[in-house]
């Protein structure tokens, strides 16, 4: 594994590594099989539909409950020959707005964790997402003002992590992301030089899997061992 250095900025992942998200998505497509299941021919695995309708609008949708609602409805007419009655129609985009007004659910230790952290670090938040629903996350959920530096990504990969780091003044040797995703919040960060810390959460969005990938890097079963994991560089 790799080892623990001194870093000067360190940027955190939002959803499944300081809020909870992915239950709620979960959640919402257990709901749409329930609702789909009288309207869909003997055979279809709904869950699975779903998921390849999510992938196939990424380009066009980008991530986030309004991309999640918009294949919802897209994937009940589909799936339904577009028999899919109104008001199921009408309850999907329920779930969805529900998804988008929910209150943030804090992860354990997160507040104490950051204000630790940010006494010896600057301390950056990188999420990806709608805007919309991810800057309500962000400035309800209590944590903000932690951060000197906030960005919703359109994406995580390798030039978005360039940009961020050359608008903070920071080299990439001297950056440490931390996040759930290996496929966002890992691999990319490692492509470009820096480090990461992968923080697993049980739940994880079918596109953030990633098989096989050969890199080597920290991973903590809580974002609580942050601090002592810093400490063995100083």
């Amino acid at each position: 594994m790799e080892s623990a250095r001194d870093y000067d900025v360190i940027g955190f992942d939002a959803d499944d590594t300081l809020w909870r998200s992915e239950d709620a998505f979960q959640m919402a497509e257990e709901r749409f099989v329930e609702l789909l299941g009288p309207f869909t021919p003997p055979g279809i695995d709904l869950a699975a539909a779903l998921r390849e309708t999510e992938r196939s609008n990424l380009s066009t949708s980008g991530y986030g409950v309004k991309a999640f609602t918009l294949s919802m409805v897209q994937c009940a007419i589909t799936v339904s020959s577009a028999e899919v009655p109104a008001n199921v129609i009408g309850r999907l985009i329920d779930v969805g707005y529900d998804m988008l007004t929910e209150p943030v659910q804090l992860l354990p230790h997160v507040p104490e964790v950051l204000a630790e952290v940010g006494r010896d670090h600057r301390l950056l938040l990188l999420t990806k997402g709608d805007l919309v629903h991810q800057t309500r996350k962000i400035t309800t959920s209590g944590l903000e003002h932690h951060f000197e530096y906030v960005e919703i990504l359109l994406e995580k990969d390798p030039t978005a992590y360039r940009r961020v780091l050359r608008h903070v003044g920071v080299e990439p040797d001297r950056f440490l992301m931390v996040g759930n995703s290996v496929r966002s919040d890992i691999l990319p960060v490692l492509e470009i030089g820096g480090s990461a810390v992968h923080v697993p959460y049980h739940l994880l969005w079918d596109h953030e899997h990633v098989a096989d990938h050969g890199e080597e890097f920290s991973e903590l079963t809580s974002l609580a061992e942050l601090p002592n994991w810093l400490r063995r560089a100083a």
